[in-house]
């Protein structure tokens, strides 16, 4: 799914509504009816709905929806935000319409006072949307503080007003939403946590925008979807070998960190690679030969890893979980840098190594990075927002010519040609220790079967994400562990290749 910014969506709209040879006034209509069926299906018939308006085409969608619910006999009453101009043309219209069905219509100007609502109370907001440009300040900004005072379910259409669709609202007056109705698509600013607690739960509205814009029109940005996983994953021959499914090599593992170790090696082999040599210091031989009997070992080190890394036989390296950062691992990971001359994924400690160092360019080029945001900050420098974080990003990945995963919710894919994947599995129950190692064997394993990336990164974020969902069905988000997740991937696996889009 393309992700358009504010520009692109008000183009999608001027394009269907030419295409479909159809009024803009007709697309409101549909939008409303969509928000509408929704209400119904989700059991708000029985409410009274106060519902806010600017006087933009967003006020012009709750004026319409005001218009079907009164049609319905469904309790409402309107309140317009007053800006001393008419609104759109659209907006104008409606209004007109909505005047024949009802007297309860209140504008509100300075020194408007919330009044007071009964129990069955629901408010839509319906005062700005993806047109927003600057914060709302004077009246606006306090009616979104009223609104956010009131304790009612508060349901957005299309996007939380004083929310910006494409870039950080920080320091905004943004409403605070149970639910947001959403056109077409995810807003930008839906992926991001700094606009978790406006958002509330996002669903979303196909209103029936242009198929042929959508396919016409590129994006930096785009949510991953099944279809695409599927596709990209290789059949296997009946005729296949270990040898046709590579050899990975995981460096990982000090005193006291070889869980990290043994989680990583689990979902290497998960992955689907032919051969694992797990890379180790002595300390945790007995351990990594009696965890994973699957998995070769080679000892580099007695209590942390300290030797030169032989990589002839290798098709793929991951370095990085639980390797700590003593001087003489840091010397290790220098001097394989220098030297490697194959698919590398680099994770946790051989990052905190490289930000000791700042020597970001030492990352070999074509090498694919998976931190987390508090990692990503200490190799790059710290941003303002989560906006400003995922610029950066786009900027490091091309200068440095490298494949960035930054680890979240929705984990983003950035590649250095400034294209952005983000995902879309996954749930809360995977912020615990060892997710990230599960994701580096997984994406490792791949890696040395051959896929390239970015696809080794895309099947290995959107796996690691559905393996991590499967197991909170299974032990709840609370209980489960990565361990857990490790056991998933198999039905993850399962779950993929019987996708069907029909």
């Amino acid at each position: 799914m393309k992700i358009f910014n504010a520009e692109q969506i008000s183009k999608w709209d001027a394009d269907t509504i030419r295409e479909q040879q159809i009024l803009s006034i007709d697309l409101m209509e549909r939008a409303a009816k969509c928000c509408y069926d929704w209400l119904l299906t989700n059991g708000f018939a029985q409410n009274q709905f106060h519902i806010f308006c600017g006087k933009g085409n967003n006020g012009g969608d709750g004026l319409a929806l005001a218009a079907l619910l009164l049609q319905n006999k469904i309790k409402v009453t309107v309140y317009i935000l007053e800006t001393g101009k008419a609104g759109t043309l659209d907006f104008q219209k409606n209004l007109q319409r909505l005047h024949k069905l009802t007297t309860a219509i209140h504008f509100i100007q300075e020194g408007f006072t919330m009044p007071s609502f009964g129990n069955d109370t629901v408010i839509v907001d319906a005062v700005f949307g993806t047109g927003l440009n600057k914060p709302p300040a004077g009246i606006a900004g306090k009616l979104i503080e009223q609104i956010n005072s009131l304790h009612h379910p508060v349901i957005s259409i299309d996007i939380p007003s004083g929310m910006f669709a494409d870039k950080s609202s920080k320091n905004n007056p943004v409403i605070t939403a149970n639910c947001t109705l959403s056109f077409q698509q995810y807003k930008m600013a839906f992926l991001f946590p700094e606009n978790e607690k406006y958002t509330g739960q996002v669903y979303l509205m196909d209103i029936g925008l242009s198929r042929k814009f959508e396919e016409a029109s590129s994006s930096v940005y785009e949510l991953m979807e099944p279809g695409l996983i599927k596709a990209l994953i290789r059949q296997r021959s009946k005729f296949s070998h270990k040898g046709n499914f590579g050899h990975a090599a995981l460096v990982a593992g000090s005193y006291g960190m070889m869980g990290a170790a043994v989680l990583s090696a689990k979902a290497c082999m998960a992955s689907g690679v032919g051969k694992l040599t797990a890379v180790i210091p002595a300390c945790g031989y007995d351990i990594l030969q009696t965890a994973i009997p699957e998995a070769m070992c080679a000892v580099a080190g007695s209590t942390h890893i300290n030797e030169a890394i032989h990589l002839q036989g290798f098709t793929a390296l991951g370095i990085g979980p639980g390797i700590n950062t003593n001087p003489e691992t840091r010397n290790m990971l220098f001097h394989l840098l220098s030297n490697i001359d194959r698919p590398l994924l680099m994770d946790a400690d051989a990052l905190n190594l490289i930000a000791m160092e700042n020597a970001s360019n030492k990352i070999p080029k074509g090498a694919v990075i998976t931190p987390h945001p508090k990692e990503f900050d200490t190799l790059f420098g710290k941003t303002a927002n989560d906006f400003d974080r995922l610029q950066l990003a786009i900027k490091k990945a091309a200068s440095l010519h490298i494949y960035i995963v930054l680890k979240g919710h929705y984990t983003a894919m950035i590649t250095p040609f400034g294209k952005v994947y983000f995902n879309n599995t996954g749930n809360a129950g995977m912020a615990k220790a060892g997710m990230g190692d599960v994701l580096t064997g997984i994406i490792t394993g791949l890696l040395a079967q051959g896929y390239v990336l970015p696809e080794a990164a895309l099947i290995g974020t959107w796996l690691h994400g559905l393996a991590g969902d499967v197991a909170a069905s299974r032990f709840s988000m609370e209980a489960m562990q990565a361990s857990d997740l490790v056991q998933c991937i198999s039905e993850a696996w399962t779950l993929i290749k019987n996708y069907s889009s029909e």
